[in-house]
């Protein structure tokens, strides 16, 4: 299950990841935000990440206006690695290396064709599990 939040500068683009998901047969729960009215992007934020940490759902897709001001928020929670994609990249990258379990991205930056193509690498691409990643991702959750 995949917990998709945005704002309402990603609301168009997670509108249109939606019915990606729908069409991919992908099940998702939606965590808001459901109109472009203006809103605070920390609380999507927090509620997908909690949604992970939780065990609702495996991964996250987080969209605002350029994916920032989300994902940092969403990484201020122990136990959350978002991250901002702009290209397929870094999302495989991020995947690989990083096992980031939210994908964040700008509904203002990245167009829905692109976009779609990036959630694609996020959603299939496995951790690698290699040592050396899991030693670093290690240190990346001790203070």
């Amino acid at each position: 299950m995949i917990a998709l939040g945005c704002d309402h500068g990603g609301y168009e683009l997670k509108q249109e990841i939606k019915k990606y998901l729908d069409e991919k047969g992908i099940e998702y729960k939606d965590y808001g935000c459901d109109s472009l009215d203006s809103v605070d992007y920390p609380v999507y934020a927090k509620k997908v990440a909690h949604a992970i940490l939780d065990g609702e759902c495996e991964k996250g897709i987080l969209i605002c206006g350029t994916g920032i001001g989300i994902s940092i928020t969403a990484n201020k929670i122990k136990g959350i690695r978002a991250a901002v994609c702009t290209d397929c990249f870094t999302a495989e990258a991020t995947r690989l290396h990083n096992d980031a379990n939210i994908l964040a991205l700008g509904g203002r930056v990245v167009g829905p064709g692109l976009a779609l193509k990036i959630v694609d690498t996020f959603l299939n691409t496995p951790f690698s599990n290699d040592e050396r990643h899991i030693r670093r991702i290690n240190q990346i959750e001790t203070e």
